[in-house]
């Protein structure tokens, strides 16, 4: 029987965006996302691709069409639970909240310990499943407030509509910093919906941001070679993103695929903010953007500001990890 853990919204926005070449959104054994509320919340509106969780005689039904087995993130919500387990009040007299009040404290007073929709529907998945089932937490209320942009009313997705759906950048902290491609720096929805204030971009190539307002970009000429040095450019990269950060802003790192340069500068950046290891910094964008790729000459320079912020090398960049 598998797991059932807890999703934060940043993780299923980023499983949402994870790219090959196109969306893995349309691999089919890639993500199932159950939607558990009623069927009006969800005619409503609901997060792309999800898939409405029907009942027959108070039992949940498990959709025919998708084999569990093999499916890779596997995602429940409903409105918004947070917690694996739910109080709801009971109707009690005075003398029974009395006596109550004598019981170990543990015991919430006059309240039956029930469990949210996502959460029992979510144990139902996991005796078919190998993989961990997912809880959202906070369910579709959090998710829609953060990314409205995913809401939708649309039922069936075919293929070649999920081949045509353009990812967006991948969070790094979530509500600050964001990472991508190109493309994705010049798409103007994409600086709307996530409210992009302030750009890094670490490519050759030059695009019209904030034209007039060069304090909002930085731009760090290299080439995705080995031979580029980027290290020199690590304290002023770290300095203008802190300065944004402090200010409010939205950042958006980026560079032409947005894998190798922009990846190897906010893994540099995190290394700084938290003084920490490339391996612990490498770790968390990976899990971000699973695509990430920075060439080795990037990866020596990197072990190299780790010896410049803690004191010396402390990763072992030939595990097969880099």
């Amino acid at each position: 029987m598998a797991d059932l853990v807890f999703c934060e919204p940043t993780e299923l926005y980023n499983i949402l965006n994870q790219v090959t070449k196109l969306s893995r959104l349309i691999e089919p054994n890639y993500l199932c996302l159950f939607d558990v509320r009623s069927k009006r919340e969800y005619d409503e509106s609901h997060v792309i691709t999800a898939l409405r969780v029907k009942k027959k005689d108070n039992e949940y039904l498990i959709p025919a069409s998708v084999d569990l087995e093999c499916v890779k993130y596997c995602v429940v919500y409903d409105s918004n639970t947070s917690s694996m387990e739910m109080f709801i009040p009971n109707a009690t007299t005075d003398e029974e909240e009395d006596e109550e009040g004598d019981k170990d404290s543990s015991n919430q007073r006059g309240q039956d310990l029930v469990q949210g929709a996502a959460v029992e529907f979510g144990r139902v998945l996991t005796q078919f499943t190998h993989h961990p089932v997912s809880i959202l937490r906070g369910g579709y209320e959090r998710f829609s407030g953060l990314y409205h942009f995913f809401r939708t009313q649309k039922i069936i997705w075919m293929p070649q509509e999920l081949d045509e759906f353009r990812p967006y950048p991948i969070e790094i902290i979530p509500g600050k910093i964001f990472l991508g491609d190109f493309s994705q720096a010049c798409n103007p929805k994409v600086q709307k919906d996530l409210r992009i204030s302030a750009h890094v971009n670490v490519s050759m190539e030059t695009g019209p941001f904030f034209v007039g307002d060069p304090d909002k970009l930085l731009h760090i000429k290299i080439e995705d070679s080995s031979e580029s040095k980027i290290l020199p450019f690590f304290r002023h990269l770290c300095h203008f993103i802190e300065i944004h950060l402090h200010l409010g802003s939205v950042i958006l790192v980026f560079s032409t695929r947005g894998i190798s340069r922009s990846c190897a500068a906010v893994v540099a950046f995190l290394m700084h903010k938290k003084q920490e290891t490339l391996k612990r910094s490498w770790t968390h964008v990976k899990n971000c953007k699973n695509n990430m790729r920075p060439n080795w000459g990037l990866v020596t320079q990197l072990l190299e500001w780790e010896k410049t912020i803690l004191g010396d090398f402390v990763t072992d960049i030939s595990d097969p990890l880099y």
